[in-house]
């Protein structure tokens, strides 16, 4: 286990007056974590780099926490070997990607990972032809490859790193080669994609990206660089990750229980030793010198804090209730009662709980209303996220595990979601469906179509064409100045998205709301308009808006659910 973070060994190691020609595991995880800590730094500003101004952009959280989940997998596997060491940061990242920069990310770390799997050091070629692998296995991820993005970084980037170990040698002149190109590429990147140039942005995920290189290149050149666990809350502005799902998982149950231990001649075998013989789950025991880490999860904290003293001078003691935090994540926790459990029984919309024979089905949602619909025609488990926060494939599949069917039916309901719910059918022993639903209204037309009784591939097909042709629209408040497609807006503008385009803008939401209606039904087929209305709207000031819509677009059936979903006051489907 690597629990150091000091960079003065690696700086004497590697003279700036002289080539570094190969760095082995350890240097490597320095490098990457130098890399982190630069992402981590400037992840507010890859968050603000939204090609429309919502207030949700996300994509540099997404990339600090899929490489948060790298790290901390290298950190309990890595070694002096960078195969090794490549290997446990693309394990981490694969399992902990959030969103399709969060994804592909974990991609490219896969290829440097599959490329370099047998070699203890790292040279320039070597380091050349992972960045190519990297490349390879990026594109390879994605069903079709979109130019202007992440994808056109790590492209360029790994060809000029080949360029330049073929003429040099020196580790940090091929990546500062690298580097360069991929800075070249990311300012590129508007030229490539018009809307990025509309919006007056660089590609977010390019830009996280370019952070890492430049951060791996400053570690190489002996400057000052924080390691990521130095990224203090004044220099970085990350949201704290959502509750991970609202389903019953067996791990999520007890105490989570983290303290180091100050002592002399300290056992790390004995003590893990130890704590599986008193019962502990998910033993995690780590030294470093005098130091011994120790983590682990049961029911009673008391008699591992105890023998945690009885060993030395106990410190940074974490102890976190995981009960609670998962009946509260699932809404059945009532804090003026404690000690009351209410489990949730989903409707099927046949009357009973889908047996273990049949398909069961997942879907993602932020909000309490939202979350009741969808409960009510069936679903299963409740994966907390959405358009403000993107869970990981580790946490879909973790959904899907916790139930007992071999057939699990999973609904994204965001298009920046999918591609960590195909991750997550790709690691599951089961067999996970993923249907691409974009929206959470989409996600509620599909489960119209699901039958408990039928197999899971009479389910896929029926909720598939369930939710086609659907419509969906977004309510909420410019954060920028933007000007798409001719239409202007400022921050504080109220904005209306159709389909994840821009539509109009106006001071008064119900005013957004009405010209999106106009717009939101263009071949007249749709005879309901569905509001859900989140937390920033009243159900009073909601029911005056719909009376109103009700005059206003006779021809179309008003019906208004409570959302409760953060950011956006309204989510609309034309249905």
């Amino acid at each position: 286990m690597i629990t150091s973070t000091d960079t003065s060994s690696f700086h004497s190691k590697y003279p700036p007056d002289q080539p570094v020609i190969e760095i082995d595991g350890f240097d490597l995880w320095l490098m990457l974590g130098a890399g982190f800590g630069c992402l981590k730094q400037h992840s507010h500003i890859v968050d603000a780099l939204n090609v429309f101004p919502v207030p949700d952009g996300d994509t540099g959280t997404n990339m600090v926490l899929t490489m948060q989940s790298a790290r901390k997998e290298a950190s309990a596997h890595g070694g002096h070997h960078t195969g090794e060491m490549l290997q446990a940061f693309a394990d981490g990242a694969i399992r902990g990607a959030r969103g399709n920069s969060g994804v592909i990310l974990s991609q490219i770390l896969r290829g440097l990972a599959e490329q370099q799997r047998e070699d203890p050091t790292l040279d320039a070629e070597q380091f050349a032809n992972a960045m190519q692998q990297g490349k390879e296995t990026a594109y390879k991820g994605v069903l079709k490859p979109v130019e202007g993005t992440i994808l056109t970084v790590i492209r360029e980037a790994a060809d000029a790193a080949g360029h330049a170990a073929a003429i040099n040698p020196d580790l940090r002149f091929v990546l500062d080669t690298t580097l360069a190109k991929a800075k070249q590429a990311l300012d590129n990147t508007p030229n490539l994609l018009p809307v990025l140039k509309q919006a007056g942005v660089v590609d977010a995920g390019g830009q996280g990206l370019y952070y890492i290189l430049e951060g791996m290149s400053m570690c190489l050149h002996g400057e000052p660089m924080l390691q990521p666990e130095q990224v203090s809350a004044d220099t970085m502005s990350v949201p704290s990750p959502q509750p991970d799902l609202s389903a019953f998982v067996q791990g999520e149950w007890g105490f989570d229980i983290q303290y180091l231990v100050y002592g002399e001649h300290l056992d790390e075998d004995a003590i893990r030793e130890q704590l599986l013989a008193m019962g502990g789950d998910s033993v995690v025991v780590g030294s470093a010198g005098t130091v011994v880490k120790v983590h682990v999860h049961h029911e009673d904290p008391g008699p591992f804090l105890s023998y945690g003293a009885s060993l030395g001078h106990l410190d940074d003691i974490v102890l976190e209730n995981m009960t609670l935090q998962t009946l509260r994540r699932k809404g059945e926790w009532d804090e003026n009662a404690p000690g009351s459990i209410a489990l949730l029984t989903p409707n099927t919309g046949a009357g009973s709980t889908p047996s273990s024979d049949c398909s069961a089905v997942v879907a993602v949602a932020s909000g309490e209303g939202l979350v009741k619909v969808l409960e009510s025609f069936g679903v299963c488990a409740i994966v907390t996220g959405g358009q403000t926060m993107n869970p990981s494939a580790e946490e879909l599949l973790q959904a899907a595990n916790s139930l007992p069917h071999e057939d699990v039916i999973l609904l994204p309901n965001n298009k920046n979601i999918i591609l960590a719910a195909q991750q997550a059918e790709a690691l599951a022993t089961k067999r996970i469906h993923v249907i691409e639903t974009h929206s959470v209204p989409q996600g509620i037309a599909a489960m119209l179509g699901f039958n408990a009784d039928a197999s899971a591939e009479k389910n896929v097909a029926a909720m598939s064409a369930s939710f086609q042709g659907i419509h969906t629209a977004e309510i909420t408040t410019a954060v920028r100045d933007a000007s798409i497609d001719g239409i202007e807006c400022f921050v504080g503008d109220m904005i209306g998205l159709i389909d994840g385009k821009l539509c109009c803008t106006s001071d008064a939401v119900n005013d957004v709301v009405k010209e999106v209606l106009s717009h939101l039904d263009p071949d007249e087929e749709a005879e309901i308009f569905a509001l859900y209305y989140g937390d920033l709207v009243t159900g009073d000031e909601a029911q005056m808006l719909a009376n109103e819509l009700t005059t206003e677009f006779p021809e179309h059936e008003i019906e208004l659910v409570y959302g409760g979903q953060p950011h956006y006051h309204y989510l609309i489907a034309a249905e």
